[in-house]
């Protein structure tokens, strides 16, 4: 079902007598609760239109009501902004219904089936709703508390349920961060299909194995998550819901972007990105989440300008439907945060990516707990941003106290990604480069090369020799021995290495190869070798003429707005490049 407009436009009359309803609320209270849940809901919204929360919440918090709102399902988009509304005024509904839906399913424990067959799909609704909204750990309860109730009964109907139930719980502890306990969901859910199996039944699995490969890949198992892509992408047929059909392909590109299958991650996302316009409108939160990994293919094959726009269209989807306090919007500013970092990365205009770090670690800190995983990221973002504004800071004092807090936010970082995935893991990669970079601000130039060593060695003992994570660090170790450290045979050897795997990947007109062309350039003039100097200032001019033609007319957005082939299509061309180059780990 499209997505209707976040604007109220009832009939005259209409408005009219839900407003007098409104007017009388406490004597109509309990005649409102037997209307029809369209119009209930609509006298929800009144409420919440005027600012009556507090009347609004104490509707909401109750389950049996909130369970029928939840069913005027072309309001879902209004009841997101009431929702939003409530939890930024301070009233807990997302915990006060998870509790509510976890004790009634202790009460009827005894019940017969069908008593726990409709509660079970109260809480799939339910959780479903809290998972769209972001709100994981109560989205948790209401999965396990339905998972609970399918245990207890050892037949083939709760057994299909219990999987269902898995895929639901795995999907709320991705997006949680809960990995360790996403890995166990997923080896019950197996167990549940195994049980299906051996009775001549079978469960569809895409939307396992498309929540499995989202879990690898937040791992940085990246081999591993284009695995069980490839295993989701075979399992999508006709019948399947298109949300998990978008899911499936969205991750999919992203595992695909990260092993470098470029045209592959294209076809994908830029099909993921329509299905979900076409099918949902462009005001839905699932739009919004295939823009984001639309963005994210973008932004790794260097198209950076429409990266950022794509971004900021996802942005402002989001905020339109949750506004406020939201985990969905705080994840959007971040990437928004990053990807106008890189894009103004030359110019040294970080204002616009420094609001929108701030926002996202604003709102993640307002909702989490202060040593959530989801923190690292952002304020690895805000590090990055207020390194670069301190290196162009002409006051000392504050250009100190900018680095500073730079130090402070990367070394939070690493600890966090340490603690979650250990010292062996590309993300733990990340912040030891991203730290090597701010000693070499800082001017602790041997603390500097240390970081980068460690960072290279653990990136190419997991990506491999000719990564691009791998030629980023090399980069900027060769920046490090180049500019501050006067070892310019190892800094030329780094920067054409980095060079090379730069061209190799992007192409002659990549972005990253300026800095290592600008830093050949001085390295040429420090040694006297102007020969040197005179050949690499051409081949910077050549590059500059690359990037003025390219993306210079593409907008990512017109670009999706059909799509030349069939999902069916789209997914036999994906598994046949499988079959023709073999298996790739």
């Amino acid at each position: 079902m499209a997505a209707v407009e976040l604007e109220w436009i009832p009939e005259t009359l209409y408005n009219t007598a839900i407003s007098a309803v409104v007017d009388n609320y406490i004597r109509s209270r309990r005649d409102i609760r037997s209307l029809p849940e369209n119009i209930q809901f609509d006298v929800y919204y009144k409420l919440y239109q005027q600012g009556r929360l507090c009347q609004l919440g104490s509707e909401f918090c109750e389950l049996e009501v909130f369970a029928k709102v939840l069913r005027a399902l072309d309001k879902r988009h209004l009841l997101h902004h009431c929702f939003q509304a409530l939890m930024d005024h301070g009233v807990k509904v997302a915990s006060v219904l998870a509790y509510s839906f976890s004790r009634r399913c202790s009460y009827i424990a005894e019940s017969d089936a069908a008593v726990k067959e409709k509660a079970i799909q109260v809480g799939f609704v339910l959780g479903g709703f809290l998972s769209d909204a972001g709100w994981y750990s109560d989205a948790e309860k209401v999965f396990l508390s339905c998972l609970q109730l399918c245990t207890l009964h050892d037949e083939m109907l709760h057994w299909f349920r219990a999987v269902e139930c898995c895929v639901r719980l795995l999907h709320v502890r991705n997006g949680n961060c809960k990995y360790h306990l996403g890995e166990e969901t997923f080896k019950l859910a197996q167990t549940y299909m195994d049980k299906l199996s051996k009775h001549g039944q079978q469960a569809n699995r895409a939307a396992l194995y498309g929540e499995l490969c989202a879990l690898l890949f937040a791992k940085s198992h990246y081999d591993e998550a284009y695995k069980w892509c490839v295993e989701a992408m075979k399992e999508i047929t006709a019948g399947l819901p298109v949300k998990v059909v978008v899911d499936v392909l969205r991750q999919a590109s992203k595992a695909c972007v990260v092993k470098r299958e470029f045209k592959k991650a294209e076809q994908l996302i830029k099909h993921a990105v329509y299905l979900a316009r076409d099918h949902f409108g462009s005001k839905h939160p699932k739009y919004s989440d295939t823009l984001l990994d639309y963005g994210f293919y973008l932004l790794n094959v260097d198209n950076i300008c429409q990266s950022v726009a794509i971004y900021q269209a996802a942005l402002d989807i989001r905020q339109s439907v949750f506004g406020g306090k939201n985990i969905h919007v705080a994840t959007a500013h971040e990437d928004l945060a990053y990807s106008s970092y890189v894009h103004q990365y030359s110019s040294g205009k970080f204002d616009n990516a420094l609001f929108h770090a701030e926002r996202a670690i604003g709102i993640i800190t307002h909702i989490l707990p202060e040593d959530h995983l989801l923190l690292a990221s952002s304020k690895r973002v805000k590090a990055l941003i207020l390194e670069e504004i301190a290196i162009d800071c002409h006051n000392k004092e504050t250009e100190q106290r900018l680095l500073q807090e730079a130090h402070d936010l990367h070394l939070s970082s690493l600890q966090l990604a340490k603690k979650a995935f250990g010292e062996f893991n590309v993300q733990t990669a990340k912040h030891y480069g991203n730290l090597g970079r701010l000693y070499q601000s800082m001017r602790k130039f041997k603390e500097a090369e240390e970081m980068h060593i460690k960072a290279i060695q653990i990136k190419e003992q997991l990506l491999g020799q000719e990564d691009y994570e791998v030629a980023l660090s090399v980069g900027h170790l060769a920046s490090l021995y180049n500019y501050d450290m006067n070892q310019y045979e190892n800094a030329e050897k780094l920067y054409l290495r980095s060079i090379a795997i730069g061209k190799k990947l992007f192409g002659e007109g990549y972005s990253g190869l300026e800095y290592d062309y600008r830093g050949l350039i001085k390295l040429y003039n420090s040694i006297g070798n102007y020969e040197k100097v005179f050949e690499y200032h051409n081949v910077l001019s050549n590059w500059n003429r690359l990037r003025d033609r390219q993306y210079s007319v593409t907008d990512a957005l017109e670009d999706v707005n059909s799509s030349p082939q069939s999902t069916e299509e789209v997914v036999q061309s994906f598994l046949m490049s499988q079959n023709v180059e073999g298996p790739s780990c």
